[in-house]
């Protein structure tokens, strides 16, 4: 492995494209890790919508690597590419459906199936609402399986006044689901 952590972010097509975009930005920013970047198809569709047709090259040009959404074949699809984890931001229930049932029919999929069969941090930010069943059976599924499902929920308690403030929180917390010595720090909670 590198000396810098290698990090996977994942975006799919669900809303909230820009919370898989201050996930990148925040870890660039630091300069100690290696980013791998796959965007699916409805991602880069969500990404031009919601943030601006300039947001994949944006943040394309802040990672080590972006990886085609068809490239199984890419290293980021492969365990003995020692990764530290992997962020899917938003994840889409087509996405978590997907990892759920192992079903690696891209590369998204397939990079958040090595990070589970590798025992390696994988977190989904579950963007839907509200919820049916079979949304619920795929979030026990792949917490079973070692990932972890973190909702983009926003933190009231830190107040924020903006939705930018809110994104960059929510960012926050899920880079430190991976549990790597980053320097993000977040606002905590203090009773």
């Amino acid at each position: 492995m590198t000396t810098r952590p290698r990090i996977v972010v994942g975006i799919s097509g669900a809303s909230g494209a820009a919370l898989g975009m201050r996930v990148v930005e925040l870890l660039a920013e630091t300069g100690q890790c290696e980013l791998h970047l796959v965007v699916t198809p409805a991602g880069r569709r969500t990404l031009a919508h919601e943030v601006g047709d300039d947001a994949l090259p944006r943040i394309a040009a802040l990672v080590a690597q972006h990886h085609e959404h068809a490239d199984i074949g890419a290293s980021i699809a492969s365990g003995s590419y020692r990764t530290a984890g992997m962020i899917v931001a938003p994840c889409s229930i087509r996405t978590l459906s997907a990892i759920a049932g192992s079903a690696n029919d891209n590369l998204l999929v397939r990079a958040a199936d090595v990070q589970l069969k590798e025992r390696r941090r994988l977190v989904l930010m579950v963007r839907e609402s509200p919820l049916h069943l079979g949304h619920l059976r795929a979030m026990a599924a792949v917490t079973e399986f070692g990932a972890i499902v973190a909702p983009p929920v926003p933190a009231f308690y830190a107040q924020p006044v903006t939705l930018a403030e809110a994104v960059d929180h929510m960012a926050r917390r899920a880079i430190g689901l991976l549990d790597l010595d980053l320097a993000i720090s977040m606002r905590e909670w203090e009773g």
